[in-house]
């Protein structure tokens, strides 16, 4: 668990005006909190779960921007994986794995003129080990939902979207 409350002076940001130029602002503040637990619930079968509430703002400036949020930054996520391996038998080493990721609406510019909406992600995984090697596939974006990601130089025009349902795979070998 983590509380936090950071202060930066004179950070660069896109222009609300010229997305291709930046500005410095006067302050920007980051306040919030982090909890993150995880375990093994029975043998095989572990949990990791986390929430990140994050109030990222303009605390001083010279324009009209003071408590303007931050673009690209949620105030709210969650995310909780769960794996699940056999522990005996021909198929021991034999893995699963499911991921679940929110993100809140955030703003997608200085001016706070445009929401990025918010999405739910649902991850996967295929492993198998033994020994000293693994194998494993990830699929990513399960069902395929179409998402935001962010907004590039803070310009609505400049969106750039979350990754389509892939597959990758992946071998690994510990000496």
């Amino acid at each position: 668990m983590a509380a936090f409350d950071i202060r930066k002076q004179n950070v660069q940001t896109s222009d609300p005006f010229n997305p291709l130029l930046t500005l410095q602002t006067g302050e920007v503040t980051s306040n919030g909190f982090e909890i993150n637990i995880g375990g093994e619930v029975l043998p095989g079968w572990n949990l990791t779960g986390g929430y990140a509430y994050v109030n990222a703002f303009v605390s001083q400036d010279t324009t009209s921007i003071v408590n303007n949020k931050i673009p690209n930054v949620p105030p709210n996520q969650f995310t909780l994986w769960s794996t699940y391996e056999l522990q005996e038998g021909a198929a021991k080493g034999l893995g699963f794995g499911l991921g679940l990721f929110y993100i809140d609406n955030r703003y997608g510019d200085l001016d706070n003129s445009f929401i990025l909406p918010s999405y739910f992600r649902t991850d996967a995984a295929l492993y198998y080990r033994r020994d000293n090697w693994r194998v494993q596939l990830n699929f990513e974006n399960l069902f395929d939902v179409n998402y935001i990601k962010n907004a590039t130089f803070d310009y609505r025009l400049a969106l750039d979207p979350g990754r389509p349902f892939s597959v990758s795979g992946t071998f690994r070998i510990d000496f």
